[in-house]
């Protein structure tokens, strides 16, 4: 077992996943602000809100491999395509959760995708420089 490349993959995980929740908080403010000023228009704070979901969705893959690389990890592939996949799926279903003053994930959702994207940290090559 590659304990030292799954302590790396938590690591890596949890600060992405930190990064990616606190985008998509700050971000959908931004949407909830933008309605505001417009005074609830049709499609008002939409741009902001696809431009942050786009943006959550393409960083989380990006961070879970720059992080494993600046931890010296390669073959990291697994874990950046389900990682990246099942963020999608997490954050997409919990954004009406995050969508409100104070919102944000349920911890339960939260914990369970950085437990899996641990475990998927050790699948593929133990190579590292």
């Amino acid at each position: 077992m590659q304990y030292i490349r799954h302590a790396k993959g938590a690591f890596t995980v949890a600060a992405a996943t930190a990064a990616c929740h606190t985008l998509m908080s700050a971000g959908y403010t931004w949407a909830r602000d933008s309605r505001a000023t417009d005074d609830y228009t049709m499609f008002s704070g939409a741009f902001e809100f696809l431009l942050t979901t786009a943006a959550s969705w393409a960083l989380m893959p990006l961070l879970l491999w720059v992080g494993m690389r600046m931890m010296g990890e390669t073959g990291n592939a697994v874990l950046v395509l389900v990682g990246g996949l099942v963020w999608v799926g997490v954050s997409g279903y919990s954004i009406d959760a995050i969508d409100f003053p104070g919102g944000h994930m349920p911890i339960p959702a939260l914990v369970a995708y950085v437990l899996l994207c641990t475990g998927l940290a050790g699948v593929g090559p133990a190579r590292s420089r």
